[in-house]
């Protein structure tokens, strides 16, 4: 295990949309190297970014057109290298997002593989032995290629997947994963990782990590064997580089070799009721003041997956992502402060999504380079009142998307005045988060504190005790699993303990010191 992983706390820049240094009106890496203070200054002290490689950018770079070298739009393979030394200086880290699973159908690889004559990349893909079969199960694209067959998807039509096999062949076309053409795509991998690794990267966020294997079993086992074989590379020469999966399946990404598994938001589970359960147009979620909702149905489904690997790794929350939704979509500030108390305060490393911190908002967008519904969530950083809001000097059109130009929009420079705004709250818990060992250890949670019936709840990591209320009503706690406060630490609302009960304001959270 990597050691700084241990205290780690993940800011997650989307290049785009970051800063424009050069006034081209799209993100950039020297932009983020401008930032950097501020990100560290927050609390941060690791970063995942979003892809930066050569692409089409069918779908915003997650079409990878060529490993080792950057898109111009961001800058060079040197800025990229600086920005790695940038980050080192301040005592950070930065992983990168590797993409397995697929490519670009631009990519060099994917050019000679769709050939008809045999060549060194004709099986780096999945492909059928005739233009008319269909690979049951699986999308794909035919009658576009010179080669006789059909070619296999991981996702958006521009992204064929590459070659790891299948679990179980049962086709002449279908490739186990220890054939030769299959252990190559993964030496190609570990090829690509070891490049960026060699020039400062310190670990990867593994997009769609658990889709490289066909016809997988519910297991895994044939994508794991995969990734272990990875990270026995990574163990060897590169022992803290550290690795994130987007699996949401911890029990299976933790032992297959990932340090990190997210808890995403998928409808209807867990994370997904903290603060996105709206349906029949009304708002049911956890911290949603109103709701009905008891912690109990997020914890349920947190508490089965983090037991089983609280000793081997990370189950992390999220702010969000790029993915999803801004929660201030479904939230107020006042429900922000609360729910971003609690995830800072849990077990695993935090990821903070650019701009949640000062909650902006998801807008209503066309789709840009395959966002779709994910579109409204990448638009610029808002920094300050100045010219698109300090993101870009480049006229208002020729932004990578458009600014929020309300009245009331939310930016950081306005919030860094305002010791009640969301950004101080994220400020203060993480001040709280870096200096305390006991929120740093991973398997001390313990839940004290929660029913079905009730809304509020407790919970202790070590030696620190974590008090909330969401709801818009006053609340008690009191019984024989909830220890004597001592020293209060930080507190949202009012929060206070008097003859053995905890008496909680409505939306309130607090930290004791025992």
């Amino acid at each position: 295990m990597p050691k700084w992983l241990k205290d780690a706390v993940f800011y997650e820049i989307y290049p785009q949309s970051f800063k424009d240094s050069n006034g081209d009106g799209i993100g950039d890496f020297n932009g983020i190297i401008e930032k950097l203070d501020y990100i560290k200054g927050l609390g941060c002290n690791a970063i995942w970014m979003n892809p930066c490689y050569d692409s089409p950018f069918s779908d915003a770079g997650y079409d990878v057109r060529d490993y080792k070298k950057t898109a111009a739009r961001y800058g060079s393979n040197e800025d990229l290298i600086r920005l790695f030394d940038e980050v080192h200086k301040r005592d950070m880290h930065i992983l990168l997002d590797l993409v397995p699973g697929h490519t670009s159908e631009e990519h060099e690889w994917f050019i000679e593989s769709r050939k008809a004559e045999k060549n060194a990349y004709s099986d780096r893909y999945i492909w059928t032995d005739s233009w008319f079969h269909s690979p049951e199960g699986l999308n794909y694209v035919a009658g576009e290629s010179p080669r006789n067959g059909t070619y296999v998807l991981n996702f958006f039509k521009c992204q064929p997947a590459l070659n790891y096999g299948f679990l179980h062949p049962d086709k002449p076309w279908q490739k186990g994963i220890s054939d030769a053409a299959c252990i190559a795509t993964r030496e190609a991998l570990k090829d690509i990782m070891r490049f960026w690794l060699d020039r400062g990267c310190d670990g990867f966020r593994v997009d769609m990590a658990d889709s490289l294997v066909k016809k997988d079993d519910e297991k895994k086992s044939g994508t794991s064997e995969v990734w272990k074989d990875i990270r026995k590379m990574l163990d060897e020469s590169y022992p803290e580089a550290a690795l994130v999966s987007e699996w949401n399946n911890p029990q299976i990404a933790i032992p297959a070799g990932f340090h990190m598994d997210f808890f995403l938001d998928w409808v209807g589970n867990g994370y997904n009721l903290l603060m996105r359960d709206v349906s029949d147009g009304k708002n049911n979620s956890i911290f949603h003041k109103d709701s009905d909702r008891s912690i109990l149905d997020f914890m349920d489904e947190y508490m089965e997956k983090y037991e089983k690997i609280k000793e081997q790794g990370y189950y992390c929350l999220i702010t969000g992502n790029h993915d999803t939704i801004r929660a201030s979509y479904y939230l107020n500030v006042s429900e922000l402060k609360l729910v971003y108390a609690f995830m800072l305060t849990m077990p695993g490393n935090p990821f903070i999504y650019y701009g949640d911190e000062i909650g902006m908002r998801y807008m209503q967008l066309e789709t840009k380079e395959g966002g779709y519904t994910r579109t409204g969530s990448r638009t610029p950083m808002q920094w300050d009142d100045t010219k698109n809001h300090g993101f870009s000097t480049a006229a208002a059109e020729a932004l990578y998307l458009p600014v929020d130009l309300s009245e009331d929009a939310p930016t950081a420079a306005g919030q860094e005045k305002d010791k009640d705004s969301l950004l101080n709250v994220v400020k203060d818990v993480l001040t709280i988060r870096n200096g305390n060992e006991d929120l740093k250890e991973n398997a001390n949670l313990e839940i004290l504190y929660a029913k079905r019936e009730e809304r509020a709840f407790a919970y202790r990591r070590g030696n620190l005790l974590m008090v909330c209320n969401p709801s818009g009503q006053d609340a008690a706690m009191e019984g024989k699993t909830l220890p004597t406060a001592g020293e209060k630490l930080y507190q949202i609302g009012e929060v206070d303990h008097q003859n053995g009960k905890y008496v909680l304001g409505e939306q309130s959270f607090a930290i004791w010191k025992l």
